[in-house]
């Protein structure tokens, strides 16, 4: 019976470190601006895990812009959600408004809804800050919600290319996990190309890690919009990536995918339609 037991346990707990997690980036505004409700929060969680791939993960670029943690939280609560959450950190005002709207938040409804804080976007890509002032602001957050029984890992999201970048290394040694971006639409690639090019990124990001988790919270392929280089966009083709990439990765490495909705955009990558129907097929992962 103990070797029974055992060897459950064993099988228990490398299924558990197996797990990854499938989630998708979903926007604060409508194509004409308006600000997201929480019943168009509602619809979109209902929306995605009504996929075969039943995704309960979202991720959100703010927390106070359209009063979006205000307003999506509660969806994510009724429907089961998990969002991981992004607290904007440009300018000095608005990082505090952020960081007031995700206290609000948390003193509102807890914490079980959150899967994880990133704090910044696309910041060190963009030159908008340096590493050492984004590490100090992973550093602060982090010390703000652990103040509330928060557990969730704390961390930044960026391009891959930034990651890699060696002087940005602060923020690595700041953060609990490293949220890659990876399109490899943007780096010219043809659809055949880009798994290699994708995992080549995932890896080159890995390797610069200091052993910390590395989530992918951004790729994605367009369904429409111009071409860039060897990389075109249609529907054939973003069905191609997300059979390839996204529905392989999701066994080897957490993966949001991007976007739920943008139809009006150019390009655009979103995989719901202006009537909420998906676009391409989704059924193959």
């Amino acid at each position: 019976m103990r070797f029974t037991n055992t060897l459950a346990a064993f099988a228990a707990s490398f299924s558990l470190a197996q797990a990854f997690t499938s989630g998708f980036n979903v926007a604060a505004n409508n194509p004409d601006g308006s600000c997201l409700t929480t019943a168009q929060y509602t619809t979109a969680f209902q929306k995605l895990q009504a996929l075969p791939q039943k995704i309960k993960t979202v991720r959100l670029y703010a927390s106070s812009d359209c009063n979006q943690l205000a307003l999506a939280v509660p969806a994510a609560i009724s429907t089961g959600t998990q969002i991981l959450v992004g607290v904007w950190t440009e300018d000095e005002a608005h990082y505090t408004a952020e960081k007031a709207a995700l206290q609000s938040a948390i003193q509102a409804h807890g914490h079980s809804w959150i899967y994880a804080i990133s704090v910044g976007s696309e910041d060190l890509y963009r030159g908008d800050t340096t590493a050492s002032t984004l590490a100090g602001q992973v550093y602060d957050v982090r010390g703000m919600v652990r103040q509330y029984g928060v557990t969730q890992p704390v961390g930044h999201v960026d391009t891959w290319t930034a990651w890699v970048n060696s002087t940005n290394s602060a923020v690595i040694t700041a953060v609990d996990f490293l949220g890659m971006d990876g399109y490899p639409y943007f780096q010219y690639s043809s659809i055949g190309d880009a798994p290699s090019v994708f995992w080549t990124s995932v890896n080159n990001t890995k390797n610069v890690a200091q052993g910390k988790p590395v989530w992918v919270t951004e790729t994605g392929w367009p369904v429409s919009g111009s071409n860039f280089g060897a990389a075109v966009p249609s529907i054939g083709n973003a069905r191609k990536y997300w059979r390839e990439v996204f529905c392989k990765a999701t066994s080897e490495i957490d993966i949001f995918w991007y976007v739920y909705q943008d139809y009006s955009s150019n390009p655009s990558f979103g995989i719901f339609n202006s009537a909420g129907n998906a676009i391409y097929d989704l059924k193959s992962c």
